[in-house]
């Protein structure tokens, strides 16, 4: 791969520019104060405004495994994986469902973890333990991703100029970096320019490749006559799967732990409402782009292997790079925009991994009377600790991105009946809502670990949350209907 374009000391040299300019951002958002406190340093003060939270919502939510992850799997699925477009509108429509009523009750209430809202609408411990438990497993899942997502983009785009661990090593150095001197507000802010670069070079890359192929009429037509298989209509197992990972990845994606310190960091509902509603056409905008891609790169690129297939962007970039000046330049904010907004959805995750650590663990039941100063101290240390045992993990990845991915969602997901049906049913108790989230995470937990699954399409993550749901509303109904007939005992 050593004629790629971005080869060389030209794709350093790009990814050295971009790395100066974060720690730049991450240098001037800390100067500017307000991250001394718990609220200012994880929620950037509750004052993100309309753009720059729309454009820390995009870079977090399409990142390393859309952009980098998503092509190579529309590359060895076909039109199957057009199924990535629709779940990701799903997760904008979980958001509309909660994200604003979650949005009053936090700035009403000061909330700065997502544990906050779950110990406030409770006040039960071992809930508030398990959700902590599972979100923490989540998010360090996340930052195992983005670091294997990380590594890969770096080595694919530069022809192994960059190796993958040194490329991991190095942009975690800049992400620990910026995101220890300014926390949330730089990272929202390294999210505008991550954002802007990403959406205008994924256009960019998707003329390019469909001016490569000859145009959409002929990879169809291509497509057909040399893999018909990935062209046709899927199988039952394959649609009833389809439609699971909608509803799974709809509701585990929306709450993310630091997806919803981002409903808490806005400057007002109204701020919010409008920035997910500009989320709403990214699907279209960037999954629906990126699968063409990988759709493109069966054409362009026959006959990779799984671990090949791994570095397609890479691949297709380059080849649209060398086309004319106009996309060398384009491709020069994808390349450096791809790889940033992998730094931007890690530092994201290891700044809420960092907050539930320092405020829910540390500042709650280690250090009651600990100064906000002392509990950010903490959240930091321990992120840093973090993102470096995973970075063993990381340098032997267990699997592609997209094992990875649908392993953190196996449990991730059970967080959603305590936020979703913990903010507009009142009769949910807190008894029922515990056991019935402990039985979905041992469900979908114990199916994977021993291999058992789908379930006729069904991942055991969609299982364990039927499960869930399941106790918790029959347990928390016989439970209120008990308390009533002991008070109309009481009365008469």
């Amino acid at each position: 791969m050593n004629d790629l374009i971005f080869a060389g000391p030209s794709g350093v040299a790009i990814l050295c520019a971009y790395a100066v300019i974060m720690l730049v951002i991450g240098w001037y958002a800390g100067r500017s104060g307000g991250t001394g406190t718990a609220r200012g340093y994880f929620t950037a003060g509750g004052g993100l405004g309309m753009v720059t939270l729309f454009f820390t919502l995009y870079a977090t939510q399409y990142s390393g495994n859309s952009v980098v992850g998503y092509p190579p799997q529309a590359y060895r699925e076909g039109f199957l994986w057009w199924q990535s477009v629709p779940f990701m509108i799903a997760v904008i429509a979980v958001y509309l469902l909660f994200a604003p009523r979650l949005y009053v009750l936090a700035k009403q209430k000061g909330f700065v973890t997502p544990t906050d809202f779950v110990r406030d609408r409770f006040g039960s411990t071992r809930l508030s333990l398990l959700t902590i438990a599972l979100m923490l497993w989540g998010l360090g899942n996340y930052v195992l991703e983005q670091l294997v997502a990380m590594g890969h983009g770096i080595a694919g785009l530069t022809g192994e100029t960059i190796p993958y661990e040194i490329g991991v090593v190095g942009f975690i150095v800049v992400m620990l970096a910026y995101s220890w001197t300014g926390g949330m507000r730089a990272i929202a802010m390294t999210d505008v320019m991550q954002g802007t670069a990403m959406l205008v070079g994924i256009g960019a890359l998707l003329a390019g490749a469909v001016y490569l192929t000859g145009g959409l009429g002929t990879l169809t037509t291509y497509l057909t006559e040399t893999s018909p298989e990935l062209v046709g209509v899927p199988e039952t197992s394959d649609a009833i799967n389809w439609f699971a990972m909608i509803v799974m990845i709809g509701f585990g994606a929306a709450v993310y732990p630091h997806a919803i310190q981002r409903v808490y960091s806005a400057r007002s509902e109204r701020t919010l409402k409008r920035s997910l509603a500009f989320m709403a056409w990214m699907p279209l905008v960037t999954t629906g782009v990126v699968f063409v891609v990988g759709i493109a790169g069966i054409q362009l690129f026959p006959g990779l292997d799984t671990a090949a297939s791994e570095q397609l962007v890479g691949l297709i970039a380059n080849e649209v790079a060398a086309t004319n000046v106009l996309f060398y330049l384009l491709m020069i904010l994808l390349f450096g925009g791809i790889v940033c907004a992998i730094v931007s959805t890690a530092d994201s995750a290891v700044l809420a991994f960092s907050s539930v650590v320092s405020s829910d663990l540390y500042g709650r039941y280690i250090a009651p009377e600990a100064s906000d100063k002392r509990k950010v101290l903490v959240g930091k240390l321990v992120g840093v600790a973090m993102v470096f045992a995973l970075l063993a993990i990381a340098w032997n990845p267990p699997g592609t991105l997209f094992s990875i991915f649908v392993l953190k969602f196996e449990l991730i997901v059970q967080l959603a009946p305590v936020f979703i049906l913990g903010l507009y049913w009142k009769r949910m108790s807190a008894g029922p809502t515990f056991w019935g989230m402990l039985t979905g995470a041992v469900v979908a937990g114990g199916t994977t670990l021993i291999g058992w699954g789908p379930f006729y399409g069904v991942p055991a993550g969609l299982v364990g949350l039927a499960a869930n749901v399941t106790i918790c509303v029959i347990g928390s109904l016989l439970l209120t209907r008990g308390r009533s007939r002991d008070d109309v005992t009481a009365t008469a």
